[in-house]
């Protein structure tokens, strides 16, 4: 089981549970009772050679059975992973989500049975079936640079930021929820290239008519899909631009950008999600 210090990391980063202290402290005294109750009907329920009550202990109390419940309703983390993270088998864990999901779920805490959208494709489709506003852009993640003999090794190097990468298109809805990142492709690959390389363009021209925002690396791709794909307006002076077209051409650009903002959140919180580590132990206090 964790000590007392890592709990006390759990219930105190948002991040982790996605509930504040105050509901964490909520539940354990709405469920905990419940748990209890249920936990001492199915000892009673069994013909015994012990007392109830008599035996070993849980190692993992049932606060420590709630965070784990809740870490895995809000990241999918695997039961594997909770075992090593609370110092438990994986047996353990399982038992325990299956005893403690149900009683959330009557309060009100449970994952909805919604869409699962697997392909890109079946975003597509999703987001054309109701008329939502989708919004892509490509994301760069710094890799080590590839093995001296490899023929593609160049091709790693990014134009933009000048280091080995690779890149992901994500696709998020209007609000910056992930509903899709894409297979990595080399640093160097173009944004919209790599978007017709996914088929974006031919789901699109064959789908039904949505919004896609989008970032000036897909200008191009409008006239490809039927006007489906929106990127920020094309300067028509490139020199010695009237004052009234200046203004109008940089509100028109806030505004495109002020809408697209949220695929940024999106990947912001991708990259977080990939790249946190979990909370660490407290350390033994030095004796002497």
């Amino acid at each position: 089981m964790v000590g007392a210090g890592a709990r006390e990391l759990i219930v105190a980063e948002y991040r982790v549970t996605g509930l504040s202290p105050d509901v964490i402290g909520e539940l354990i005294a709405e469920v905990g009772p419940l748990w209890h109750e249920r936990h001492q009907a199915r000892l009673a329920a069994r013909p015994r050679k012990r007392a109830v009550g008599a035996g070993a202990k849980h190692r993992l109390v049932f606060v420590d059975r709630l965070l784990a419940t809740l870490v895995n309703l809000r990241h999918g983390t695997t039961h594997d992973v909770l075992a090593c993270w609370f110092g438990v088998d994986r047996s353990t864990i399982t038992r325990a989500i299956g005893e403690v999901r149900p009683l959330l779920a009557q309060r009100g805490c449970t994952v909805a049975p919604g869409i699962r959208l697997r392909s890109l494709a079946e975003v597509i489709e999703h987001l054309g079936a109701d008329g939502h506003t989708g919004i892509i852009d490509g994301t760069e993640i710094r890799v080590r640079r590839p093995a001296a003999g490899r023929k593609d090794r160049d091709k790693f190097v990014s134009g933009k930021t000048k280091q080995n990468a690779v890149k992901s298109m994500v696709l998020t809805d209007a609000e910056g929820h992930v509903l899709y990142c894409s297979p990595v492709r080399p640093g160097s690959c173009a944004d919209i290239t790599q978007a017709r390389q996914l088929g974006l363009v031919k789901l699109l021209a064959d789908g039904p008519f949505m919004e896609i925002l989008a970032d000036a690396g897909y200008q191009g791709l409008g006239a490809q899909t039927g006007g489906r794909v929106v990127t920020p307006p094309h300067r028509k002076f490139k020199k010695n631009a009237p004052e009234w077209y200046e203004e109008r051409h940089e509100q028109q650009r806030k505004a495109h950008s002020s809408r697209r903002i949220r695929v940024e959140h999106g990947i912001a919180h991708l990259k977080l999600e990939g790249s946190r580590p979990p909370p660490r132990r407290p350390r033994a206090a030095a004796s002497g």
